[in-house]
């Protein structure tokens, strides 16, 4: 089950490009950061993969709210027109008072399942989305709690802690792509004039395959910041709301309709075993309802 989603995505996407536009410029412009007979510039190499590499994270950043109103098709709610609407607009609007964040746009897109996420590029940028599937199956009570566990992904930052670490992977795998390939295109290819074409090859495939890999690490950190949200909704909507929401989701839990771009950022979790538990974005409901139980709830600013 794929668990890399819009933020990985995009990611990986925008990372590509950039190596493509730099090869070529290093080809035809005589740009690379390598220097000829066998001596390389590793300090210029690893300046040049963590501006790409980060560049790359943090236009994933700045494209996430876009590309999730794109990819969902929901409506951003201007003005409510309804008593849901209205509920559901004034519930994150007293959340994220009482969180101490900018008021988020909530949004509503069609899908029959029950899921949520959050996203933006900052606390007092983001979003709020539900599906009209938690509308439907969840009491107040429980749908309160999901809002709550997703305004305290805005609160706690997670998605620019999310854009830092994916910062750090970036420069790495590419770092390590472009030493490996200039290895092999000189001991392989013997290619003793710079960067020929197995070079180029070799990098983009080792980027292809380091960056799924090295998405582990940020999977990992998904999977904890989830527990921490699940907290914060307990801190704003109560221990038992934030429990029974989980537990709802639970007993309904089926396959996620989510566009892939925006999967890894609902609050649903997928069940898997063996290696594939290494690129899931949420951990097990059971082990998120039993981090609740021995949890206690802070007590936080009321807001009128």
């Amino acid at each position: 089950m794929k668990r890399i989603a819009l933020f990985l995505a995009t990611n990986l996407a925008v990372l590509l490009v950039f190596s493509v536009v730099w090869m070529i410029l290093s080809t035809f412009f005589g740009l690379s950061t390598f220097a000829a007979n066998n001596n390389v510039n590793y300090t210029g190499m690893l300046v040049f993969c963590a501006i790409f590499g980060f560049g790359g994270a943090f236009v994933s950043l700045f494209l996430s709210k876009w590309m999730a109103k794109r990819s969902t098709g929901m409506r951003v709610i201007d003005q409510p027109r309804n008593e849901i609407e209205q509920w559901l607009y004034s519930t994150v609007k007293r959340q994220a008072e009482k969180a101490g964040i900018g008021m988020p746009e909530v949004g509503i897109y069609e899908a029959p399942e029950i899921n949520a996420f959050a996203t933006g590029a900052s606390r007092n940028n983001s979003l709020v989305a539900v599906s009209t599937g938690l509308l439907r199956a969840m009491s107040r009570d429980e749908a309160e709690a999901v809002l709550a566990h997703e305004v305290s992904h805005v609160a706690n930052g997670d998605m620019v802690t999310l854009t830092l670490i994916q910062g750090v992977v970036n420069t790495f795998v590419m770092f390590l792509a472009r030493i490996i390939g200039n290895i092999i295109d000189r001991v392989v290819f013997k290619n003793e004039d710079g960067p020929g074409i197995g070079y180029f090859v070799t990098v983009m495939v080792l980027e292809i395959i380091f960056g799924i890999l090295a998405s582990t690490i940020v999977m990992a950190f998904s999977r904890w910041r989830e527990f921490r949200a699940d907290a914060g909704g307990a801190d704003l909507a109560g221990r038992e709301k934030m429990i029974a929401a989980l537990e709802r989701l639970a007993h309904s839990y089926g396959q996620s309709t989510l566009p892939s771009e925006v999967r890894a950022f609902g609050i649903s979790g997928g069940v898997a075993g063996g290696f594939k538990k290494l690129f899931m974005s949420h951990p097990p409901l059971a082990e998120r309802i039993q981090a609740l139980r021995e949890y206690t709830p802070r007590r936080l600013p009321t807001v009128a």
